[in-house]
């Protein structure tokens, strides 16, 4: 099936089926991990037509999410004599997709780059909307452009070679959706298995119809589009205070999720009974629900890097029971000390 992402000034197609045959009268640089080289790609070559097909494999990790790996994806498109007309394709998850869309952002100020995600959490979320980036010591993705690409090819065959952590880590974000927007879709999840593949295939379409409707409605993430931020405002901090290396993102997100709806339960957005629904689900697929904090304090404060933060206040996302959200920066200090406490 294809999902249409309607914009003011690049609209595209997201396509979940068996990966098409790729056209492109130009240049094509693929950029990808070793992990997912060995495994498929041979398979996605076979699939591109191109002037010239080249290949740069980049570290596997979020610990590599940083500039030197986009000065070393930037190194190989000179070296190949890119022009304005050249293409970039991002095979690979999350981390491959925010840095070959910053990439493409940059490079002779900007060309198109294509979305061939193999990761649940870049098929459902990542490589949907624009957002590219990288971290540094001070956060996550807080140097990034937004820039669409042209086209994104979701296969679920990929997600055959998948660990079950990743997986798992790609349900996360697929509950996150559900809780933020969709009621009957949280639901559903709730009585079917997404690890079976039909139940798959099915998640995957109504995670892109939801993130795309969100992405037409507020591309840049003046307001709606931050509600897809649910669960990622903790999240975030538990990552950066782990150097990016013993949670997947999806793992850190199902974490401050939990976070998140303690904070709702105890303002009076959500019942006790819907955050244990929530927390049951994330249990179900084995994501992280605790987190130990070493210091409050410096835990809050971190708080203040996020990007949706303004004027020394904290915007928070926070669920409206199941199916509808809040965006807010009206919670107390003294609200959120007494949730990380329990923590």
């Amino acid at each position: 099936m294809t999902v249409n992402i309607t914009l003011p000034n690049n609209s595209y197609d997201i396509n979940i089926d068996k990966l098409k045959n790729i056209k492109l009268n130009t240049k094509v640089v693929v950029v990808t991990n070793p992990t997912i080289s060995a495994l498929h790609l041979e398979y996605l070559l076979s699939k591109i037509e191109a002037k010239e097909i080249s290949v740069v494999t980049i570290p596997d990790g979020e610990q590599y999410k940083h500039m030197q790996t986009i000065e070393d994806i930037l190194e190989h498109c000179f070296t190949h004599k890119l022009n304005r007309s050249s293409v970039l394709i991002a095979f690979g998850g999350g981390v491959i997709g925010d840095m070959t869309g910053f990439t493409a952002s940059i490079y002779q100020r900007g060309i198109d780059f294509i979305q061939i995600p193999t990761t649940l959490l870049s098929q459902v979320d990542a490589s949907v909307g624009g957002k590219t980036g990288v971290n540094n010591k001070f956060g996550k993705n807080l140097v990034g452009a937004f820039h669409q690409p042209i086209e994104v090819n979701i296969d679920p065959y990929f997600l055959s070679t998948l660990p079950k952590r990743e997986f798992s880590a790609g349900v996360a974000e697929i509950i996150k959706m559900a809780v933020c927007f969709n009621k009957d879709f949280f639901e559903w999840i709730e009585e079917n298995d997404i690890r079976e593949y039909e139940n798959t295939k099915i998640a995957i379409q109504k995670s892109v119809e939801t993130k795309a409707w969100v992405v037409s409605q507020d591309e840049k993430e003046k307001g709606l589009r931050a509600a897809l931020n649910y669960g990622h405002t903790f999240g975030h901090v538990v990552e950066n205070e782990t150097n990016y290396n013993t949670y997947l993102h999806g793992e850190a997100v199902g974490i401050g999720m939990v976070m998140a709806n303690k904070v709702a339960v105890k303002v009076g957005f959500m019942s006790e009974d819907e955050a244990n629904r929530v927390k049951k689900l994330l249990e179900f697929y084995d994501i992280p629900i605790t987190y130990k904090i070493a210091d409050v304090e410096d835990f809050y404060q971190h708080f203040f890097l996020d990007k949706k933060s303004l004027d020394n206040k904290i915007k928070f996302i926070f669920p409206i029971g199941l199916g509808d959200c809040k965006i807010t920066d009206e919670i107390s200090k003294d609200t959120i000390y007494k949730v990380l406490s329990e923590f």
